[in-house]
């Protein structure tokens, strides 16, 4: 097996043998359901395979690999959220990168794009480190935590609609379970601006009738309980936006100075 089994003793591995499976996206929304807290949560997201054409991408990168990777052993499963488990903050991207998150277990860490999200966390004062490269390399989020939309890497980083659909019921719980004391939410990219918004409705979350366009820097209010809640939009530091400039360090630090004032 080129990939990490539940229960191997991999650093941070939440899954043991007894961890139920969801093969559908029927049971993946049963299972979501019925998580009763943070970590019984993750620990079933990341055994999932109710997306065949994932679970097969996955598991064939895992298999190839890249040459630069050819050592490791890669993780090879669907990526739970990790951080905080009482954030103040959390971020949501897009899905796990093929040979980043895929690889190491954990989203953003080991590629490019982590490079630049850590090192700006950090700068302001979210990270305790500013990279992040493997699972259990000292990393810590201090009052943040980091989810994707989409728990498997997808090919072509493009997850269809219904690989989406699929993997809602995971953010919408998480975003329940997280909900207090969660008092800012950053969307890093358009995908995880328009996959938010049905996710923090079906965990309660009270929304604008209508929602506001994505853009750097934009925030909506909302509200959970009646407690506020802030959501922002970020740019994602993808390679082609880090690359072109559309985004800066001083985009990114911006963004999470706000998220972190506002949080205080």
């Amino acid at each position: 097996m080129s990939f990490v089994p539940p229960g191997s003793g991999w650093p941070e591995d939440p899954a043991g043998p007894d961890t139920p499976v969801a093969g559908t996206p029927e049971e993946v929304a049963d299972l979501a359901r019925t998580s009763g807290t943070l970590a019984e949560l993750t620990a079933r997201q990341s055994v999932c395979r109710a997306c065949p054409r994932l679970v097969e991408w996955r598991e064939e990168v895992a298999e190839v690999k890249r040459r630069a990777f050819m050592t490791e052993t890669y993780w090879g499963r669907p990526i739970a959220g990790w951080g905080d488990d009482k954030p103040r903050v959390l971020l949501v991207g897009l899905a796990p990168a093929a040979h980043g998150g895929n690889r190491t277990g954990r989203v953003f860490t080991g590629d490019r794009s982590g490079d630049w999200l850590f090192a700006s966390l950090h700068r302001t004062g979210l990270a305790a480190l500013p990279t992040s490269t493997h699972a259990g390399d000292g990393q810590r989020l201090l009052g943040a935590r980091v989810v994707a939309a989409v728990r498997c890497a997808p090919p072509a980083n493009k997850p269809t609609v219904e690989e989406r659909a699929a993997c809602f019921p995971w953010l919408a719980r998480e975003l329940e379970l997280v909900a207090d004391p969660l008092r800012v939410i950053v969307a890093l990219g358009g995908y995880a601006w328009q996959a938010l918004w049905p996710a923090l409705r079906q965990a309660g979350y009270t929304l604008p009738s209508r929602r506001p366009p994505f853009g750097h820097g934009a925030e909506v209010e909302i509200a959970h309980g009646g407690a506020p809640v802030r959501l922002l939009g970020c740019y994602h530091p993808s390679q082609q936006n880090t690359f072109t400039g559309r985004v800066t360090e001083e985009m990114l630090d911006a963004v999470f100075a706000r998220a972190v004032e506002l949080s205080g």
